[in-house]
This record gives structure tokens, C-alpha cells and sequence, in this order.
């Protein structure tokens, strides 16, 4: 019988550790230099301002070292990115009994599909699409005022990211808020069915405005380290959500954060992710890093098409996937 030797009994060299720095900027040189960059979201005019040729990466590592690539420190609107820090600080409000409210359930449908609200009685299907946001923002919203609940949202977001710079697009809301026709709807059937507390254009107001929150790819990976340390940040050692929280907020990511396009994302990244119609996407390899991406062409899901290509590419080479 012909015996196996595994290559690890041969060598007594150590591991080769990748060099993060070096990979991260390959990939943005490679990014920048693709034709297939995707469309930019038009139906929110101030976005379709944003030039394509953009490209940016940054990886947080469990030591704070941050390694960038492209224009990692110009910011954008990250969009529906904010949902998971407002998802973050509702059920710190209330808990659990948010699920009375929001599902948990990948939608398979649209961002702002209003046809799952007909079917399901005015329970948005899950805290990541459209309607599920709004619902989460009026638990936010419940028992301040407007700038009460945005001013809290935007404190959490700058205590995260260490970056008191970190503010709103007031141009991109009030783009949002001039054509945002169908989150008037959502937000409306919602209310018909009592999921919403409080009155449609005050909580629109804050859902238009924390996701017109402009940050660059550094400061957003910073912001996402809890997620990727047990919900922890690593920098201080200030707990920020329970770890058993963190995991949940990671699960919901990695099953309905890219819309009908979230099962094509884990197959080909196999990370937590949440993406927003600006071109940014958060991802999270628990225990290893914090990353963001963006590019503002989409692809016909609503996602960044360039930054799903850079984060599989990364999982790639790093050998980073929750699925081993």
C-alpha cells in the first residue's frame, strides 16, 4: 500500500501569512481596470451624479490594521448600508419584540417591492429591504423627535467608526425625499395595517436621511468591526451587542442582505454582506476582518457589480468564507 505523506509532516517552515496590504491593492488595480462596471442608480438623482470609474476597498484585520485600496478615503452615500446600524440600535431598544414587527426571511423580491406587504398583512419580510428599514426606523423614531432619532443614529455611527467627521448628504436626502414615491407607499400600507407608530413623513424623513449618510470605505469598515469581533470592539474592548446578537446580525446579512441577488453573493463570496444603491458593501469574516467596497455600478439585483467581483476575489486569496 503506497504511503501519504501530507506536505505540513515535511516542512518545518511556518505558515505563509498573506500579505493583506499587497492583495488588497492588486484587486483595486484590477477593478479600476475593468470595462464591465455596471449602471449607476438613476431614480435617485444626486446618484446619478457619481462618477463609475470610482473603485475603493478597505480591510480592518483583528489587529487594526487597515489596508486600502483605490479611493478608500472619499466618501459616498452608503444607502441601505445604514440598515444594519439601525437594525444594530433597535433591538437594543426594544429587543426581540422587534420581530413582532419585521421578519427574518429572505425576500427573493425586489428592494422595494410592495407585494409581499399585500400578501403578508403590512410584516415586511425582513429588517433589509425597503420596507422592512422603514418599519425598524419608526421603532428608532418612537418617542423622540425627528432630529432626536437621526442625531442618535449619526452619534452611533461616528462612536463606531472613532470618526466625529462622519455626517449626512442633506443634497442626497432631499433627492430621496423628492422622488422616494414608492417608500411612500410601502410606508403608507404599513400604516394602514398599524406595523408603523408613528406618522409616515416623520419617519420617512429619518429613514431618507440615515441612508443619505456619506462615509468613505475606511470609515465604514471601521464602523463594522463589532460584527466581525463577537460584537466587540477590538480597538477599545467595549462590548457594543452580545455576541450571540452580533452572530444573529451577521445571519440576517448573509441571508438577505443583497435582495433576490443574496444567495449568488454567499455562494460566491461566502461572507456576511449588506449593500446599498450608492455601490458600497459592507462584508464581515467573523473573527478575521472588517471590509468595505464600493462601486457605484449596479447590477441588475440593485448590488454593486464590481464590489461582489472585488469581495470574491478577496475570499479568494485570503481564504476567507464562513462556510470553511
Amino acid at each position: 500500500m503506497a504511503r501519504i505523506v501530507h506536505s505540513r509532516q515535511k516542512s518545518g517552515r511556518p505558515p505563509v501569512v498573506p500579505d493583506i496590504d499587497l492583495i488588497v491593492r492588486e484587486i483595486a488595480e484590477e477593478m479600476r481596470a475593468r470595462p464591465d462596471r455596471g449602471d449607476v442608480a438613476t431614480y435617485i438623482p444626486e446618484l446619478a451624479r457619481v462618477d463609475p470609474a470610482a473603485f475603493a476597498l478597505a480591510v480592518v484585520d483583528v489587529d487594526g490594521h487597515v489596508a486600502v485600496g483605490g479611493d478608500a478615503d472619499v466618501a459616498f452615500s452608503i444607502q441601505s448600508i445604514s440598515k444594519v446600524f439601525t437594525l444594530t440600535l433597535a433591538l437594543g431598544k426594544v429587543g426581540n419584540r422587534l420581530w413582532e414587527r419585521v421578519g427574518r426571511e429572505p425576500s427573493g423580491s425586489p428592494f422595494n417591492s410592495i407585494v409581499q406587504l399585500e400578501n403578508e398583512r403590512g410584516i415586511p419580510r425582513n429588517p433589509f429591504i425597503n420596507a422592512g428599514a422603514i418599519a425598524v426606523t419608526d421603532v428608532i423614531l418612537s418617542g423622540h423627535q425627528p432630529k432626536e432619532a437621526l442625531g442618535e443614529i449619526l452619534r452611533f455611527m461616528r462612536f463606531l467608526a472613532d470618526d466625529p467627521t462622519i455626517s449626512m448628504d442633506d443634497a442626497v436626502a432631499a433627492s430621496e425625499q423628492r422622488t422616494g414615491f414608492r417608500n411612500r407607499a410601502l410606508a403608507n400600507y404599513m400604516k394602514a395595517f398599524g406595523v408603523l407608530e408613528n406618522p409616515v413623513d416623520y419617519t420617512l424623513g429619518v429613514y431618507f436621511h440615515h441612508c443619505a449618510i456619506a462615509m468613505s470605505c475606511r470609515q465604514l469598515a471601521l464602523a463594522g468591526r463589532f460584527l466581525a469581533h463577537g460584537g466587540r470592539n477590538p480597538a477599545t474592548g467595549h462590548s457594543v451587542v452580545s455576541p450571540e446578537r452580533a452572530r444573529r446580525i451577521n445571519a440576517i446579512m448573509m441571508t438577505c442582505g443583497h435582495y433576490d441577488g443574496s444567495g449568488e453573493f454567499a455562494y460566491r463570496v461566502g461572507l456576511p454582506g449588506k449593500s446599498g444603491v450608492g455601490g458600497g458593501i459592507l462584508a464581515i469574516a467573523p473573527r478575521k476582518a472588517s471590509i468595505a467596497v464600493w462601486s457605484p455600478g449596479l447590477d441588475a439585483s440593485g448590488n454593486s457589480h464590481l464590489g461582489r467581483i472585488a469581495l470574491e476575489r478577496l475570499a479568494q486569496r485570503l481564504g476567507w468564507s464562513v462556510f470553511g
